[in-house]
C-alpha cells in the first residue's frame, strides 16, 4: 500500500492526535508500508522527504494547535507524484480539507478519522449556538469517506446518531516500556519539595473543556485531615493554568508540558490520577496512568469511561460532581491495600493494550477497504 496522511496537528505538537499520528508513522516505516504525510509546519520543526510541511499560524482558542495555509497546487503535484493507494484525513481543517478535495476529485480511496468532540467544546466557549452547523459539516466531511475510525465505543455511538456510516473502531495504545511501574523516583519529591503523605496528578492540557474548574472544588470538600496530606501536580499547560493557579492551595505544583522520561516519572511516583474531563473521545493519559501502576479516578463520559474500570483499576464519577470526586479520592486514599491491588489491575489491563497490534488492525482494515472499493466500487460499511 501506499498510504497519503493528511492532518492539521502533528509531532512535535503536543495533543493525542499528533502523538498517534507519529506512532503511525513509526509503524508504517517499521512494517515497510510507503507513505506520505501533509501537515503544518512549525519553525523548529525538521522534517523528512515524506513529510510535507505548510506555514501555519497559532488556532486562537488551541495556541498549541495550527491553523495551516496549505498550497493545494504543490499537494496535487506530490500526490500525483506519489500516486497514493489510499488516503487517511485525520483532520477536518484545512489541510484535511485538501486531501478531501483530491481525493473526491481524482477518486483516490479514502477515510477519516475522528479524534475531537468539538461540538462539547462548543458549550465551553460560550458558542454551544454553532453545534448543529457544526455537524452539518461534519457530515458533508465524512460522507465520501469508506470508513470512518473512531477511538471509542461512545464516541461510534454518537457518530452514528448523527448519520454517519461506515464507522470502524480504531483505540489507542499505550508505551507499556515507557510508562512504568518501576519508574516511580523519590526525586520527584527531592525536585517538588514534595513533603505530604501523597501525591495526585493531573496530566494534559489545561483548559476549559476538560472540567478543570471543579478541582478546586473537590480539594474544598476533602476532609481536612486529609487535605493537608495531598500534593496536587498539573502537568501541562493552556488558557486555564492563572485561573487554576489562583484557585488551588500552596501545596500544589504546576510543572508545564512534560513528556517521555519525566512524565512517566509523575505517573509512577503518584499515589492516584484525577481526570475530570467528560468531552474525551478516548483518553490517552489515564491508559498511561494505568500502564504506570497508577489507578486512576474519571468522568463516566466519553472514551475514559471504557478504559477506567471502576471498583478494579479505579473509579468513576458523574461528570462534574466534585462531590464524588471528593468522595472517591477520599475512600481510595484510606485503602491502601485497595489502591495497590487496583495498580497491579491497571497495569495488567494496560499490558493488553500494545500500539504494535492496534496498528496492525488499522493496516488490516485498509486492506479491506482497497479490496471492498476495487471490488465493488461501493463505500466500506462496518
Amino acid at each position: 500500500m501506499r498510504i497519503a496522511l493528511f492532518s492539521d496537528t502533528y509531532w512535535p505538537q503536543v495533543n493525542g492526535v499528533a502523538m498517534t499520528l507519529k506512532r503511525l508513522t513509526e509503524h508504517l516505516e517499521r512494517r515497510n508500508v510507503t507513505y506520505q504525510i501533509f501537515v503544518p509546519r512549525c519553525e523548529d520543526e525538521l522534517y523528512t522527504s515524506n513529510v510535507h510541511g505548510f506555514a501555519s499560524f497559532p488556532f486562537l482558542l488551541y495556541p498549541e494547535c495550527r491553523i495551516a495555509l496549505p498550497n493545494y497546487v504543490s499537494i496535487t503535484r506530490q500526490l500525483q507524484a506519489f500516486q497514493p493507494d489510499l488516503i487517511h484525513i485525520a483532520t477536518p481543517f484545512n489541510i484535511g480539507l485538501s486531501g478531501l478535495f483530491y481525493a473526491r476529485k481524482y477518486d483516490i480511496a479514502h477515510v477519516a478519522s475522528y479524534h475531537t468532540h468539538f461540538d462539547r467544546y462548543l458549550h465551553y466557549y460560550h458558542l454551544q449556538f454553532a453545534s448543529p452547523l457544526l455537524w452539518r459539516y461534519i457530515r458533508w466531511f465524512h460522507q465520501s469517506c469508506l470508513a470512518t475510525f473512531v477511538p471509542s465505543q461512545e464516541t461510534a455511538q454518537q457518530l452514528a446518531a448523527q448519520g454517519i456510516d461506515g464507522i470502524k473502531l480504531w483505540q489507542r495504545g499505550v508505551d507499556c516500556k515507557l510508562f512504568h511501574p518501576g519508574k516511580k523516583s523519590a526525586a520527584v519529591r527531592e525536585r517538588y519539595g514534595i513533603k505530604e503523605r501523597f501525591i495526585l496528578l493531573y496530566a494534559g492540557r489545561l483548559a476549559p473543556e476538560k472540567d478543570l474548574d471543579i478541582i478546586p472544588d473537590i480539594m474544598r470538600k476533602l476532609p481536612e485531615s486529609l487535605r493537608d496530606e495531598i500534593h496536587w501536580i498539573f502537568a501541562g499547560d493552556g488558557p486555564s493554568l492563572k485561573e487554576l493557579q489562583d484557585g488551588v492551595p500552596a501545596n500544589t505544583t504546576f510543572t508545564g508540558y512534560m513528556k517521555g522520561e519525566a512524565l512517566a516519572e509523575l505517573y509512577a511516583s503518584a499515589d492516584l490520577f484525577v481526570f475530570p474531563s467528560s468531552t474525551e473521545t478516548f483518553g490517552n493519559v489515564v491508559l498511561e496512568s494505568l500502564a504506570s501502576g497508577t489507578p486512576a479516578i474519571g468522568a463516566a463520559s466519553g472514551g475514559v469511561q471504557e478504559i477506567i474500570q471502576h471498583g478494579r483499576t479505579g473509579n468513576l464519577c458523574p461528570p462534574r460532581d466534585s462531590d464524588m470526586f471528593a468522595q472517591s479520592i477520599t475512600n481510595m486514599l484510606q485503602q491502601p491495600d485497595t489502591l495497590k491491588a487496583w495498580g497491579l489491575s491497571g497495569r495488567a489491563y494496560a499490558l493488553t493494550q500494545s500500539w504494535e497490534a492496534i496498528f496492525d488492525r488499522l493496516l488490516v482494515n485498509y486492506e479491506q477497504i482497497l479490496r471492498s472499493k476495487a471490488s465493488r466500487g461501493k463505500p466500506f460499511s462496518a
